[in-house]
């Protein structure tokens, strides 16, 4: 669930679940090949199961709370913007930390729309695989988490490039070089997720933003609503 940015044509109002719903920016670009950021590529393939983080006990979530955290105000730490994107779901800001002065994406939900307990536990894991995954070069980085009572609101990296979807409209044709290094950055994010014991299942255009409007930006996926962790 990266961004709740639009898509394209109208969608209906009435619940059709978190998971089927959840929609999609900052850019530098690599010529490494994409194994090169894992020197552990050749250890045993269940490597990665030390470092998905554990459910832990029931308990360990907050009853009423979404993010298992105590409610705390996003104005507290950010000051919200201009809308960058609207879906089923929610829409997405543009943020000022308040500290730095940095400018992020803050994606606010309302928790009014998600009604089953599944889409709850969807809303949930997709925070627990975004900070699992932050730090990696071509997903988008989870910059924190807060949750009121009525909203639950996700901040992370801006990605001002917007959508790959757009760009491809946009530029109308792209050369063998040029998609060849699209291509790279969109299996390394593969290898990346698969490393680290996660799958992304709703790999598309419209979910990978670039960090900025140049040709040069980096790919960044992001919407991991649809995510989940590799089971045994």
């Amino acid at each position: 669930m990266g961004s709740c940015l639009s898509k394209r044509g109208s969608e209906p109002e009435e619940h059709i679940g978190y998971r089927n719903a959840v929609g999609g920016a900052h850019n530098h670009k690599s010529h490494e090949p994409f194994v090169s950021q894992f020197p552990e590529k050749h250890a045993p393939q269940a490597a990665w199961r030390a470092t998905v983080p554990s459910p832990g006990p029931k308990h360990a979530h907050r009853a009423d709370t979404i993010t298992g955290k105590p409610f705390e105000d996003v104005k507290q730490h950010y000051t919200l913007g201009k809308e960058l994107g609207r879906g089923q779901f929610g829409v997405t800001y543009l943020c000022t930390e308040n500290s730095t002065g940095l400018q992020y994406a803050c994606k606010s939900i309302s928790k009014r729309k998600l009604v089953r307990r599944d889409d709850k536990e969807d809303m949930r894991r997709e925070i627990q695989i975004m900070q699992h995954l932050s730090g990696q070069s071509n997903i988008v980085e989870f910059k924190g988490s807060f949750e009121e009572k009525n909203s639950v609101h996700v901040v992370m990296e801006l990605c001002a490039g917007g959508e790959l979807f757009d760009r491809i409209i946009a530029k109308g044709h792209y050369s063998e070089r040029a998609a060849a290094a699209v291509c790279r950055q969109i299996v390394n994010v593969v290898n990346i997720c698969h490393f680290m014991g996660v799958i992304h299942r709703d790999l598309k255009p419209e979910n990978f933003l670039l960090s900025s409007k140049d040709d040069k930006g980096l790919l960044k996926a992001t919407d991991f609503g649809l995510s989940v962790f590799i089971e045994e």
